[in-house]
Formats: C-alpha cells, sequence, structure tokens
C-alpha cells in the first residue's frame, strides 16, 4: 500500500517517489498548460521540412502503441521523427533539475527517459527508424538532420531493389 505524500518510499503509480510537499499552484498550472504536442520546435521543423517539399504525417500513432504518437512520420520510409523537449527528456546539455521536490523531478525525467528508449526499441522491432532530435538543434538543422536519413533511406532502397 502507498503512504501519504510525508510517508518515507511512498511512490506514485508510476513508480516515482511522492513530492514531499503539494506544488505552488501557480507551478502547477503552468506545467497543466505546458504543450504535448504542436510544440514551438516541432511547428518550427514542419514548416522547414513542408517548405523543403516533405510531406510527412504529424502525431502518427507507434504502431502497436497507440498512446504513443510519432511527431513527424515518414510512413513509407518508416522514419519515425521525435523533437525532444530538454526539460522534459533530460537533456545531457540544458537540464536542470528544479530545486523543489528534485528527487521527484529527477526520477520522472528518468521515466520518460526509459519510455523514450522502450518506443525506439519497439519501433525498430516494427521495421521503423526513430530519430530523435533535442529542441535546442533549430529548425534548419533538425530539417538537414531528417533530410539526410531520408536520402540514406532511400539509397538503402534502391540499392536493395537492383539487387540480382
Amino acid at each position: 500500500m502507498q503512504g501519504g505524500p510525508d510517508t518515507p518510499n511512498a511512490t506514485t503509480p508510476m513508480g516515482l517517489p511522492r513530492p514531499r510537499s503539494p506544488a505552488d499552484p501557480a507551478v502547477r498550472e503552468r506545467f497543466r498548460q505546458q504543450r504535448r504536442e504542436g510544440t514551438h520546435p516541432e511547428t518550427e521543423l514542419r514548416g522547414e521540412l513542408h517548405r523543403r517539399g516533405r510531406r510527412f504525417r504529424v502525431q502518427y500513432p507507434v504502431p502497436g502503441l497507440p498512446r504513443r504518437r510519432i511527431d513527424v512520420a515518414f510512413t513509407r520510409r518508416r522514419l519515425a521523427v521525435f523533437v525532444d523537449g530538454c526539460f522534459w527528456h533530460g537533456c545531457p546539455d540544458h537540464f536542470v533539475p528544479p530545486i523543489t521536490n528534485r528527487e521527484w523531478w529527477v526520477a520522472k525525467i528518468e521515466v520518460n527517459q526509459r519510455r523514450d528508449r522502450d518506443t525506439d526499441e519497439h519501433l525498430r522491432a516494427a521495421g521503423w527508424e526513430p530519430l530523435r532530435i533535442w529542441e535546442h538543434v533549430g529548425p534548419a538543422l533538425m530539417a538537414d538532420l531528417v533530410e539526410e536519413r531520408l536520402n540514406r533511406k532511400a539509397s538503402d532502397t534502391s540499392v536493395a531493389q537492383n539487387r540480382p
């Protein structure tokens, strides 16, 4: 049985340690309003890819995991692009855990990272290639990385088709 917030070693249903005290209502509201899809870095990447003539699906369900979504999916090439936020996905260059409830936040980000790895493994098993890009990269470089991967996959496919 799980204890209250002040009970030692109490956990949430996700296995995270319970925060020691209730979050500041203003902070709680700010996080509640945080976008989960269609973030500014995602929309900038999509705009840049569209300007380059690329067509794709947005918020495409991960095959076999309907509660998880691919930010930008190239279904014919089976390329799954994720634009990972520096805070929520624990960027090694930019993630700084909050001071309040630090233990909980560190554990929360670790859970997010495990889910990301699980999603990537699931996609690979289904024949997809996951591509994760940090939000701080910038839209032009993000689009370059996506195009490089798409071009490589296209040449891999054409080589395979031309084999005797």
